[in-house]
C-alpha cells in the first residue's frame, strides 16, 4: 500500500506517461507524508517543471523552498543549467592553469588524446548538463540531511528511463574522466616545470568528481533497495498507457528498481451521473481496466490504486489534500 511506503521508505519516485497526473500524485503524497510527521522534500526532475504550479507557489530553480502552510514539507525544482560553470570546470582536462601559447598547443594535442583514448570518453557528452544536475541530487541524498523522505516527481517516461540509467552511466563516465585527468595532470605537471608555467593553483575538481562518484554508487544501491526506495507508476485506463506502462516496468526490472504500486488515475465512476460522451469514455476505461488488472495485478502482483476523475483542477493545498484521500487509504 502507498500509505506504508510513505511512512517507512526514504525515497519514492513517481513516473509514467505525460499528462497522467504524476505531479498531482507526488505533491499530494508529499503533503500527506509531511502532515503525518515525516520531514519531506519533493524534487521535480522534469525539465518542464509543473511542481510549483501544482503547489500554487513560485519555486526558484535549484533552490529548496518551504511549502507554505504545510509543516515539514520543502519543494525543489532542479535547474540543469545552474551548474554549467561548475560542470565546465569538472570536465576540463587541464588541471594546472594557464601555460600561455604552449598551453594552447598542449591542450589541442590532449583534446585529441581524449578522443582517441581506449576508454572512449567524451569530455562533454550529449545531455551532460542534465545528467550532472541529477548527479548532484544523488550526491545530496547520500550526504547528511534532515529529511525523512524524498519524493521524486519525474519527467515523462522517456526522460525517466534515461534517469533510471544515470547512476550507472554517470559513474562510468566520471570514472573515465578521473583516469584521463590524472594521466593528463602528470603530463601538464612536467611541462609546467619545463616552461615555467603560472602560479600554483589549487584544483579540487578531482576531489569533487571522486566525491560525486562515490555518492552515485551509494545512491544506486539505495535506488535498488526495496527497504529504501520504490517507484510508483501513474497511468490512465487507455491502450497507449498500458503499453507504455509495460515498457516502463521492463526498464524498472532491468535496473532492479523496486515497484509494487500502480496508480490508475482519472477514472469515470457512477454511469448514472454521466452524459452520453462520458458514458462511452467510462465503457472504454472499464474494458482497459480489466486488461490492466489481468496484466499488472493478476500476473505481476502489483497493487492497483484507482483514483476518480475530479470535476475541478487538482492544484494547491485544499484540492491536493482532497485528492490524497482517494490516493492514499
Amino acid at each position: 500500500m502507498l500509505r506504508d511506503l510513505l511512512l517507512n521508505l526514504k525515497m519514492i519516485m513517481f513516473g509514467g506517461k505525460g499528462g497522467v497526473g504524476k505531479t498531482t500524485c507526488a505533491a499530494s503524497s508529499a503533503i500527506w507524508a509531511a502532515e503525518h510527521g515525516r520531514k519531506t522534500l519533493i524534487i521535480s526532475t522534469d525539465p518542464a517543471h509543473s511542481l510549483g504550479d501544482s503547489l500554487g507557489m513560485e519555486l526558484p530553480p535549484g533552490e529548496p523552498v518551504p511549502v507554505r502552510g504545510v509543516e515539514n514539507l520543502t519543494a525543489l525544482e532542479i535547474n540543469p543549467q545552474a551548474k554549467m560553470a561548475e560542470i565546465k570546470k569538472l570536465t576540463e582536462v587541464n588541471p594546472i592553469g594557464d601555460l600561455g601559447m604552449m598551453g594552447d598547443m598542449m591542450q589541442s594535442m590532449l583534446d585529441g588524446m581524449a578522443g582517441d583514448t581506449d576508454e572512449g570518453v567524451s569530455l562533454n557528452p550529449p545531455g551532460i548538463d542534465e545528467t550532472l544536475a541529477f548527479g548532484k541530487v544523488l550526491e545530496f541524498i547520500e550526504t547528511e540531511h534532515d529529511y525523512d523522505l524524498i519524493i521524486f516527481d519525474t519527467a515523462p517516461t522517456g526522460h525517466t528511463l534515461r534517469l533510471l540509467g544515470l547512476p550507472e552511466t554517470l559513474s562510468s563516465w566520471i570514472g573515465k574522466i578521473l583516469k584521463l585527468r590524472l594521466k593528463l595532470g602528470r603530463i601538464f605537471g612536467k611541462f609546467k616545470k619545463l616552461f615555467g608555467g603560472g602560479d600554483d593553483q589549487q584544483d579540487d575538481s578531482l576531489e569533487v568528481l571522486e566525491r560525486m562518484n562515490n555518492a552515485i554508487i551509494d545512491a544506486r544501491e539505495d535506488l535498488t533497495n526495496p527497504n529504501v526506495n520504490s517507484f510508483v507508476i501513474v497511468m490512465i485506463s487507455e491502450e497507449m498507457a498500458i503499453a507504455e506502462t509495460g515498457r516502463l516496468l521492463n526498464q524498472l526490472i532491468k535496473y532492479s528498481i523496486p515497484n509494487s504500486n500502480i496508480v490508475i488515475n482519472q477514472l469515470y465512476l457512477d454511469p448514472s451521473e454521466l452524459c452520453e460522451f462520458c458514458k462511452a469514455r467510462r465503457a472504454m476505461q472499464q474494458r482497459n481496466l480489466k486488461k490492466i488488472k489481468s496484466i499488472f495485478q493478476d500476473k505481476l502482483n502489483k497493487s492497483l490504486i484507482e483514483v476518480p476523475l475530479f470535476k475541478d483542477e487538482i492544484r494547491e493545498y485544499n484540492m491536493l489534500k482532497e485528492f490524497s484521500k482517494r490516493l492514499i487509504n
